[in-house]
């Protein structure tokens, strides 16, 4: 078992919600990560969302794709970013760490550092690193029943999307293979683009939960506090991203984990 589970369960037992904040690896320096996590971490944060830099995203709106072609620029690939996640795991061992990407940095490390028909090298690599989860926006469920089982054997979690046009039938496939929580879009589009729709939202979660049984997180859309709490009296899970991207972006290196720090105690007021 990941360390997913265990944390959702004791904040659900408080009557608290998730806080989820996404960071790209690698950004805005290539070397701040691991400080940037304990950070995020100091802020309230109880589950990481990391990204994995790829260089063509589909979900990821301007802010995101902007800080993945500069971490891309700096020379971060998946290898790295499982080195950050051990060096945070050298004074972290709780909070647990989602890897968010695409398939294609996934397949590339198999075959670049040796996989099997038993094994896959990213996925003894993630586990021995401290990963708990993988969100790969580009695997569908009923391609990755068997990817989903690796990662469970190594005490990882394989995460889906949901989004406003999800069928039933598709959250049914998702609710199979799903572990950990899922990730509910709350808008059509990228990321960090539109006006969050609370009552369309709050609207959707009763038919999400109808198939899946993990909790289940909103993100898209999510900017502020106000907003914040309001997803999370309807919400298991806030998830946080292009802002914070957006308030580091400029930061000098000395400051990065600090403001993200600030703005994330900011959210948990709200959400507390």
């Amino acid at each position: 078992m990941s360390r997913i589970q265990p944390t959702l369960a004791a904040l659900l037992a408080q009557g608290r919600k998730a806080l989820i904040p996404y960071v790209m690896a690698g950004f805005p320096y290539a070397d701040v990560t691991p400080e940037l996590m304990h950070g995020l971490v100091a802020g309230g944060a109880d589950v990481i969302e990391l990204g994995v830099p790829f260089s063509d995203p589909s979900a990821d709106g301007p802010v995101i794709q902007k800080a993945g072609e500069k971490a891309l620029a700096l020379g971060i690939g998946l290898a790295d970013v499982l080195e950050m996640v051990r060096v945070f795991r050298t004074r972290d061992s709780a909070t647990p760490v989602v890897l968010m990407g695409y398939a294609n940095p996934v397949e590339r490390y198999d075959i670049k550092y040796g996989a099997s028909t038993t094994e896959s090298a990213f996925i003894r690599d993630a586990a021995a690193a401290g990963v708990d989860g993988m969100l790969i926006v580009d695997y569908p469920p009923e391609e990755c029943v068997e990817f989903a089982s690796r990662l469970r054997a190594h005490g990882m979690d394989l995460i889906f999307l949901l989004a406003p046009t999800s069928t039933d039938a598709r959250m049914a496939q998702v609710a199979e293979v799903a572990s950990g929580y899922v990730y509910y879009v709350s808008l059509k589009g990228v990321t960090g683009s539109g006006a969050l729709d609370v009552d369309a939202v709050e609207a959707m979660l009763p038919r999400i939960r109808q198939h899946v049984k993990v909790p289940v997180g909103v993100g898209f859309g999510i900017r502020d506090a106000a907003t914040a709490k309001a997803i999370g009296q309807v919400a298991d899970a806030v998830v946080i991203g292009s802002k914070i991207i957006q308030l580091i972006e400029q930061q000098p290196r000395d400051k990065v984990a600090a403001v993200a720090r600030d703005f994330l105690k900011e959210i948990r007021a709200a959400l507390d």
